[in-house]
């Protein structure tokens, strides 16, 4: 059994008889596995997660779903080989920030000497761990939800190839944001003009960028595109000011719970401005307990990822909420689980090619096996089916080609460590969210 440990604020997780319920699968020992006697070598993982700061909110849910997917993985591998694969999931807070995330993953890296982190959420946060920690330590770096377009040609991981991430770019969302805006997709929600309000970091200022160029592109004028701090201030008048310059129709709020809850009850008070389209970062319940229900019905946004009809994330969401109760699954969660299960597998793969120690799974290691047992062809493993994960750890210990398929979506990771997925529009209705309509990659321009 994995031990999870966290070091920020939240509850201990769920045991794993309560994520996983009742397993029964027949012991198989494949050839070259390990004996029940002899177990695998166990890696230590580790997380960075918005504990605190200005994606507080979120922080507990994707340190659970990693939680989730060690359980998974583990359960399977006890099955197969014995033993866990797994031995710690250690979450650290980055309090949303670079500078407390460097130091968290640098505890991670030099203390714990964890191969692998998931993390971070912000892109912000995933840059600068990234450049200063992960990649000078050859450490592998998988994040869950960080969106922004820098991240698939950050100039440092050009060569070392060690940053990956189980979400799509925003390069993707900014296209859907602006078929959105421009009246696309609903025949009665179109503006011709729009400013944005972005958070500056990569994430903030990909995604307005994305929106600015598919808005124009589709013949809407941009008026204004506004950053403000990382770091939550007290009052946004003067950057809001700046956005609303131009009398723009629409304001497209590209940041975080913790900035939004502020910016958009001044947009209200101050301005008389309600006319806000909204992304990932904004789809929160603190944002509705700060600015209201009533100000907030019926308002749109985006978000990557959440098909919730793909096996993947049924079969997530089951478990998930069985063992640790959540009454909703934010965005990025699922692709947490996912960075979680990719890791267990790309260790098993590892195994299978003889690394039998700690030592010999080390963070490039782990990278050269990730798409081996992510990408097609191969057998097809299923998130959250844990007889189809059992099945697949057997596969990769059998010398098989195996596919994983996330709760996320296809887990088919491209030279620049990017995976393609959904991108869900969505709705703030009778004070909770709800998602209106999903659209397949398939479906969505380049531009």
């Amino acid at each position: 059994m994995n031990n999870t440990r966290h070091t920020g604020t939240g509850r201990h997780r769920a045991p794993v008889s309560a994520a996983l319920g009742v397993f029964t699968l027949s012991a198989v020992l494949a050839a070259g596995g390990a004996s029940a006697q002899d177990a695998p070598p166990a890696i230590k993982v580790g997380q960075i997660a918005p504990f605190t700061g200005a994606g507080a909110e979120f922080g507990e849910f994707y340190r659970d779903g990693a939680a989730l997917g060690v359980d998974h993985i583990n359960a399977a591998t006890q099955e197969v080989l014995g033993g866990p694969v797994i031995a710690e999931h250690l979450s650290e807070d980055s309090n949303t920030l670079p500078t407390p995330a460097i130091q968290a993953a640098r505890q991670l890296v030099e203390v714990e000497g964890v191969p692998a982190i998931i993390g971070g959420w912000s892109s912000g946060v995933t840059v600068a761990v990234a450049t200063s920690v992960t990649i000078p330590s050859e450490v592998l770096q998988i994040s869950n939800g960080s969106t922004s377009p820098l991240i698939s040609v950050l100039p440092e991981d050009l060569e070392a190839d060690l940053l990956f991430r189980t979400t799509a770019s925003d390069a993707l969302q900014g296209v859907v944001a602006a078929q959105l805006a421009r009246g696309e997709i609903f025949e009665d929600y179109s503006v011709d003009s729009a400013s944005t309000i972005f958070i500056n970091n990569p994430y903030g200022q990909g995604l307005s960028n994305a929106f600015a160029r598919a808005f124009q592109a589709r013949g809407g004028t941009i008026t204004a595109q506004v950053p403000h701090p990382e770091e939550p201030q007290p009052t946004y008048t003067s950057q809001l000011a700046q956005a609303f310059q131009g009398d723009p129709e629409m304001l497209l709020a590209a940041s975080y719970p913790g900035h939004s809850a502020t910016f958009l009850q001044e947009a209200r008070d101050i301005f008389d401005q309600t006319v806000w389209q909204f992304v990932d970062g904004n789809r929160s319940q603190e944002v509705i307990d700060a600015v209201g229900a009533d100000d907030l019905e019926g308002l749109i946004g985006t978000a990557p990822g959440q098909d919730p009809s793909i096996p993947g994330f049924e079969n997530f969401a089951t478990a998930f909420e069985e063992a640790y109760g959540h009454d909703r699954i934010p965005p990025f969660t699922e692709s947490a689980y996912d960075a979680a299960m990719l890791i267990g597998l790309a260790t098993v793969k590892a195994i299978a090619d003889g690394h039998d120690s700690v030592e010999a799974i080390t963070g490039t290691v782990l990278r050269d096996r990730l798409r081996e047992v992510a990408n097609p062809p191969g057998m097809e493993i299923v998130a959250g089916d844990l007889d189809s994960i059992t099945a697949g750890v057997e596969a990769i210990m059998n010398g098989e080609d195996v596919a994983y398929t996330g709760a996320a979506g296809p887990a088919d990771f491209d030279d620049s460590g990017d995976v393609i997925t959904p991108i869900a529009i969505w709705k703030y209705t009778n004070g909770s969210i709800e998602n209106l309509q999903i659209q397949s990659p398939d479906d969505i321009p380049a531009e």
